[in-house]
């Protein structure tokens, strides 16, 4: 017998839609505002868990929707507060998506697609391809699973303050679902987060970002650079071979002129790639005079890329190079370093023990991590 096809979920369904099939049962239209509310504003996990609903709706709505349709397979909780979840999708892919705690500040990192396209040679999420886009429903659901992993009583208001599309894959690839996902966020009817409260980067899409700069809200962007010349950052970001320097740099420019915020440029530091003096002042030329600001980011090694990250004195120094230069940057704070928080890394080797490829060994470093780039 074939399987049944899967409910819909509930994050999927319109306003219009949803108010249509509570007018076939019988029900008012202010239900639409209260499952509204249930979803994206309580710490409701499952339709039974919204009292507000009689005991027959919530009963038609589970059978009718999923509220969470996508199971969690592994969670993990590092020392330092951080939490990442890998979810299990209906076609069987797995996603990722964290929680990254500092005092009064909740950040959730979500993922638009599974995989990558990208190519980037230090990166996990693209090790195993990509295999599709994320629907809105999709990316909903990691941030309001995340949401419901607060306590009500923690510091911050016990919600979500921060969102950053840094997850796994390209989000500029997906602007079709992310921003269905984004407006709701922001919709002061639903989660309410400001947009300036959220950052998607990008590895550098000129056509996409001015796109994404056309949606006309102040998003934060952040641009994933990781060289400062055409010839090095092709190596290290293939894709950049289609792009170039000059026109990614010439759309962020366009978005800090039409958004006023400024933007990030993300760099990950690769030991004897692209981390020494000559890489640092030819960075700091390159946005000299750009309202922009740098994060450097140690990356630990992912085992199957043979990279691995600067060290210490050596990040340090290329930061200070930065800096006399003219250019306002910062070292990244690494969080959940004990539970592979770095995009893709727990994909990455439970994809692998599923397949019995390569194993991880209990002593290898684990990836970098993500932190809020929002205030």
């Amino acid at each position: 017998m074939p399987a049944d096809p899967p409910r819909p979920s509930i994050l999927s369904v319109g306003d219009e839609s949803l108010a249509a099939w509570l007018k076939d049962r019988g029900q008012p239209k202010f239900r639409t505002g209260q499952i509204r509310k249930a979803v994206f504003d309580s710490k409701a996990a499952a339709f039974d868990d919204v009292t507000t609903l009689p005991a027959k709706l919530r009963a038609d709505l589970a059978g009718a929707f999923s509220f969470f349709p996508s199971p969690v397979v592994r969670h993990q909780k590092s020392v330092d507060g951080t939490e990442k979840l890998l979810l299990r999708l209906h076609d069987g892919e797995t996603v990722e998506t964290v929680l990254m705690r500092e005092p009064g500040r909740r950040t959730v990192c979500v993922s638009s697609q599974v995989g990558c396209a990208m190519g980037c040679v230090f990166c996990a999420s693209g090790l195993l391809g990509v295999k599709r886009n994320l629907t809105a429903g999709e990316i909903l659901e990691q941030a309001l699973r995340v949401d419901r992993l607060i306590a009500p009583d923690e510091d911050g208001g016990g919600r979500l303050t921060n969102v950053v599309v840094m997850g796994l894959g390209e989000p500029m690839a997906n602007l079709r679902e992310l921003r269905p996902a984004l407006d709701a966020l922001c919709d002061p009817d639903r989660y309410g987060l400001s947009p300036r409260r959220v950052t998607v980067s990008t590895v550098g899409l000129p056509k996409q970002m001015r796109e994404f700069q056309s949606w006309d809200r102040p998003f934060n962007l952040a641009v994933s650079l990781h060289a400062p010349n055409d010839r090095l950052r092709t190596e290290i970001v293939p894709v950049n071979k289609t792009t170039g320097l000059d026109a990614i740099l010439a759309a962020a420019d366009e978005y800090f002129r039409a958004t006023g915020r400024r933007v990030t440029y993300e760099y990950v530091l690769l030991a004897g790639v692209n981390d020494g003096p000559k890489e640092a002042d030819e960075l700091a030329r390159l946005l000299k005079g750009r309202n922009a600001h740098v994060n450097l980011i140690p990356m630990n090694p992912v085992e199957p890329t043979g990279l691995s990250g600067s060290d210490e004195p050596r990040t340090y120094a290329f930061l200070s190079r930065l800096q006399r230069g003219g250019v306002n940057a910062t070292v990244r704070k690494r969080k959940g370093a004990d539970i592979d928080a770095a995009c893709g890394q727990l994909r990455l080797k439970t994809g692998e023990r599923e397949t019995g490829e390569h194993e991880a060994s209990a002593s290898e470093p684990r990836g970098e991590s993500l932190v809020a780039l929002t205030r």
